[in-house]
């Protein structure tokens, strides 16, 4: 009987990754709990259980004290009982004396049993807590198991998680058996065990995957400073260099793009801008409009605004489409961004006042407009179709107008009353709006 009871704590150790030692302790803690309950004495502290693993052999005792008159057989016992057990004890000297438990009731036992069953569950769920409360803010690997309403229950191995309508990719389907990657956005601690969230939809669900699939952010040599996302659709991440003569957005491309790669095939296609970090914010928020090209920044810190003027037939794309572009570049950046055409910015007056005032913060000086030759016809096609087919199809859609000189805060959204302001009636307000409600 012992060698199987050993024998299963071997087992659950296995099987539950639960350390012998709390077993051992939880089946000690039981059969003290049995042993009060025999005796009907719930007071007696003087119960002694013997565990040995190795010999795989186990006792329970009383330890009673040597006295001249007993007044407590549970706790004390006569000099001439313990002179029988051993000749060597004398007064006031502590005797432990062997119990059968094999002489304990049917109610005893049962209770000892329940004892254990709960100390090996609550220590389960205590190892299941530690084991994925270190998985908190990392991707994990799980296989989706069932829906819940709206929700869908993820094995993580151990245990579910939940992925909650609200972290889902929107149009993104789930199917049982199917394995993806999950960010753990929080692990609770219950009675009924760990409670793990998961998310699809979280930014840092791009940063973990690169940290997979690149070696330089793993290892620190490439940062990724910052990351704006809209889940399912388009993402934009800021990298910088650690070392000298690594090219931070190149690492994370990846020859012919494979890393970059990997990472779009297990979001779904999601499409990702990766672009160079520069702690001159008029250099970042340029970076930040890629593919869009910029004919000057201007930018106020305090206030976190930036005032940015581009060429007229780069405005949609700066823009992008329902104005996708900007409000991740907004995010992004942490600046609110006004977006104007350079034909905008002469008409106004602006742009000498912007160029100069651009120039006066010490910022490198460039060739200031495409009418000046800075940006050619063949560098950057005019005609409509050229544009789409130079940048790809979200950069210019001939059946979406935009709204010139819309503004985005620095979280994204669109200033709808300046876009109607500068563009009175113009289409593409009721775009705005629906993206400033959002």
């Amino acid at each position: 009987m012992n060698d199987e009871l050993f024998d299963a704590l071997i087992i659950l150790e296995k099987e539950k990754n639960i350390k012998s030692d709390v077993l051992l302790d939880a089946i000690a803690k039981s059969l003290e709990q049995a042993c009060r309950n025999n005796f009907n004495r719930q007071d007696l502290t003087n119960i002694v259980v013997s565990l040995d693993q190795e010999k795989k052999s186990f006792g329970i005792f009383l330890a009673k004290e040597v006295v001249e008159n007993v007044e407590d057989s549970m706790t004390q016992i006569s000099l001439a009982d313990a002179k029988m057990i051993d000749s060597s004890y004398g007064l006031g000297d502590t005797v432990n004396v062997d119990i059968n438990s094999r002489a304990f009731g049917r109610i005893a036992v049962q209770n000892a049993k329940n004892v254990i069953l709960q100390q090996i569950r609550e220590a389960e769920r205590k190892s299941l807590f530690a084991d994925y409360y270190d998985k908190e803010n990392k991707v994990v690997t799980g296989v989706v198991q069932r829906f819940i309403g709206r929700n869908v229950a993820i094995n993580l191995g151990r245990v579910d998680g939940i992925l909650n309508e609200s972290e889902m990719i929107k149009g993104e389907n789930y199917y049982p058996n199917q394995r993806i990657k999950v960010y753990v956005l929080h692990v609770d601690n219950t009675p009924k065990g760990p409670r793990i969230l998961v998310s699809r939809k979280h930014p840092n669900l791009v940063r973990c995957l690169f940290e997979q699939e690149v070696t330089e952010v793993a290892d620190g040599t490439v940062d990724i400073m910052a990351i704006a996302r809209e889940a399912g659709s388009r993402s934009k991440m800021a990298v910088c260099s650690r070392a000298e003569g690594v090219d931070a957005v190149g690492a994370c491309v990846g020859q012919n793009g494979n890393r970059v790669a990997m990472v779009v095939d297990e979001l779904n296609g999601e499409k990702i801008d990766i672009v160079e970090w520069n702690e001159n914010p008029a250099y970042f928020i340029e970076n930040a409009l890629s593919p869009a090209k910029v004919v000057t920044v201007l930018v106020d810190e305090e206030d976190r605004e930036a005032k940015v003027v581009v060429p007229d037939y780069q405005l949609s794309l700066a823009i992008g489409r329902e104005g996708q572009n900007a409000r991740l570049t907004a995010r992004l950046t942490g600046f609110k961004i006004d977006i104007k055409s350079e034909t905008q910015a002469i008409e106004s007056g602006e742009l000498d006042a912007f160029q100069e005032e651009y120039y006066s913060q010490g910022y490198e000086e460039e060739e200031a407009s495409y009418e000046d030759g800075y940006y050619t016809e063949d560098d950057y096609p005019q005609d409509a179709y050229a544009q789409e087919e130079y940048y790809g199809e979200e950069a210019y859609d001939k059946d979406l107008t935009y709204a010139e000189g819309s503004a985005y805060d620095a979280e994204g959204n669109a200033d709808v009353p300046q876009a109607q302001n500068q563009n009175p009636g113009y289409p593409a307000v009721k775009g705005a709006e629906e993206h400033a409600g959002s």
